[in-house]
């Protein structure tokens, strides 16, 4: 719901403030004073193309704010929120949301959405959660045949829920079998060189076979046995220091090490000191006889084979390098690429029974799809005929008495995720005339009057919270514009409903009367708008009766408009 809208240097508007709120609002005014200013404010709110032409001789920019209460979980709120936007808490579930449209004189725009900047495109998307806007030249509701193919499933409701819902579950199933049957059959020739390829890589790598880690444990035993008899000869003259064969026995370290341990423990118990390092000379004793021990096991390990095991080994590194090479960067890649492919080549290879059993589902998802589509057009054709009815009846009651809407429910050959039909609203202006689509051979008036008309048939079934009509009245009079007053109060009781009305008898029927003024001061004209109560309500039905504000004849016929209408001045 619109709670407040403001204008700046639009049009003939230098600044106003219109107060909407719950209900019916009916905005009326002089011819010129700018009543079509405040619909083309708010169009520029809910995303409509910005022209800087219209913004107020002497300005530089237009400016428009919007001050709308939405539910504070609902769809719009969210995607506010999703947009970078706040809204603030205003009780009862609601939120308030601030929108506002810039207009500069060299003709770009800008929109805010929740205090935050946001594309014109935003507002356009909020718009058609927030607002219905019935014109003369725009009739923006019913504009398309998939929007009247809408209206009639909201319509139909319940009845057509359960089997829509039925039916879309089948046609999302068949279409998704049936894209993946089109894939794997177009790309048949492709994924079976896919498989040969995939086959063939595998069978290599499992014929290497390579194990994780293998590659840096090959390279270094390669380093190792390249430099067998460097290591060989390092080890045993090491060995040969340590604990040497020779007759010269006094030069290894371990008979060193004998000597040094005897001369100590011979005088040990003089000094316990002493004592503790003839102890530490021991030690070093046994280790370096278990390190003589080993570099002699080391220097024993290396024997004639080692060049020919450095060959083997090289031999397996270039098989290695190849793989990595191929499905590399490095061995685990290949590994990986060994179980990834084999999965891969398991799915190709049982393309043929995935494509057998794609076919099977397929052709009897086709056969449910058609039955269901038949069921929906049924309750469609059946819901349409209500519709026709129900509008028909209400256009009888605003002057247009002869007037029939008739809903056309056609099968296409080509089945959509609502259906197989094509819904068309169309309007026979008298018995005998050839039906015709709405906005075809209907004055702007009428048009108005027949939107009027289906929105409140749909009303009860298609809830909007804002409905908003230019002109509705246009071209009628007398008892028909009542009827028209009254019909809009009918739909202000599920909505908040706003009207642009030069008629008292519309007029009469608003819970909220707002007057767009007029004054002039040098060469520009500027409106403000002003809410009518008490004798100034009375005094504005007047002058749309009379054209004299202070008629006596005009103020009767006021007063008695609203006493019939059931509001109060």
């Amino acid at each position: 719901m619109i709670e407040e809208i403001g204008i700046r240097d639009l049009g003939v508007i230098g600044e106003a403030t219109l107060p909407l709120g719950p209900g019916f609002t009916a905005l009326t005014g002089e011819t010129g004073a700018g009543k079509t200013m405040v619909v083309t404010a708010l169009g520029l709110l809910l995303g409509a193309r910005a022209d800087a032409s219209a913004i107020r001789k002497g300005s530089d920019r237009a400016v428009v704010d919007g001050r709308w209460l939405v539910p504070e979980e609902g769809a719009v709120a969210e995607r506010v929120r999703e947009a970078g936007g706040d809204l603030d808490p205003a009780g009862d579930g609601r939120a308030e949301l601030l929108v506002s449209r810039t207009l500069a004189g060299e003709g770009r725009s800008r929109a805010a959405v929740g205090g935050r900047s946001a594309p014109v495109g935003l507002l356009a998307e909020l718009a058609d959660q927030l607002v219905v806007v019935h014109g003369q030249s725009d009739q923006i509701r019913l504009r398309t045949a998939a929007a009247q193919r809408e209206a009639l499933d909201r319509y139909a409701g319940e009845r057509l829920a359960g089997p829509l819902a039925d039916y879309q579950t089948a046609y999302r199933r068949w279409t998704a079998n049936r894209d993946e049957l089109d894939q794997l059959i177009a790309e048949r020739e492709q994924r079976a060189a896919e498989a040969a390829e995939l086959r063939a890589a595998v069978a290599e790598i499992e014929v290497v076979a390579p194990q994780p880690g293998e590659q840096e444990e090959l390279e270094a035993r390669a380093l190792r046995l390249g430099n067998a008899e460097e290591l060989r000869v390092a080890a045993a003259q090491a060995h040969e220091l340590l604990s040497s064969e020779s007759p010269d026995e006094t030069r290894d370290v371990l008979s060193l090490l004998d000597g040094a341990r005897r001369l100590l423990d011979r005088v040990a118990e003089l000094d316990p000191e002493l004592s503790a390092l003839a102890d530490t000379v021991g030690n070093l004793s046994f280790l370096a006889a278990d390190a003589a021990t080993e570099l002699a096991s080391y220097a024993a390990g290396f024997d004639a084979d080692s060049a020919r095991e450095l060959e083997v080994v090289q031999h397996r590194i270039a098989e290695l390098a190849v793989l990595v090479r191929k499905y590399g960067p490095t061995l685990e890649d290949a590994i990986d690429f060994l179980d990834t492919g084999s999965r891969r080549l398991l799915e190709l290879d049982t393309d043929e029974d995935r494509i057998a059993a794609l076919q099977s589902d397929v052709d009897a998802d086709a056969v449910v799809v058609a039955e269901l589509a038949e069921t929906l057009s049924v309750v469609r054709s059946e819901a349409g005929a209500d519709l026709a009815a129900a509008v028909s009846a209400e256009l009888s009651a605003l002057a247009m008495p002869d007037a029939q809407l008739m809903v056309d429910v056609r099968g296409r050959e080509e089945f959509t995720l609502a259906g197989r039909d094509s819904v068309q609203l169309l309007l026979q202006p008298h018995p005998g005339a050839e039906p015709r689509p709405l906005g075809r051979g209907a004055s702007g008036g009428e048009l108005s009057r027949i939107m009027l008309a289906i929105e409140v048939v749909l009303a009860a079934s298609d809830p909007v919270p804002t409905f908003v009509f230019d002109e509705v009245d246009a071209g009628v009079g007398g008892a028909a514009a009542i009827e028209i007053g009254r019909r809009l109060g009918r739909l202000a009781e599920s909505a908040q409903v706003i009207v642009v009305t030069h008629l008292a008898q519309v007029a009469a029927f608003a819970t909220n009367h707002l007057r767009v003024e007029k004054d002039r001061s040098g060469a520009v004209t500027e409106s403000s708008v002003r809410r009518l109560d008490g004798d100034e309500r009375v005094a504005e039905m007047a002058r749309l009766l009379s054209g004299l504000p202070d008629s006596e004849t005009g103020l009767a016929h006021a007063r008695e408009l609203l006493e019939l209408s059931g509001t109060r001045a």
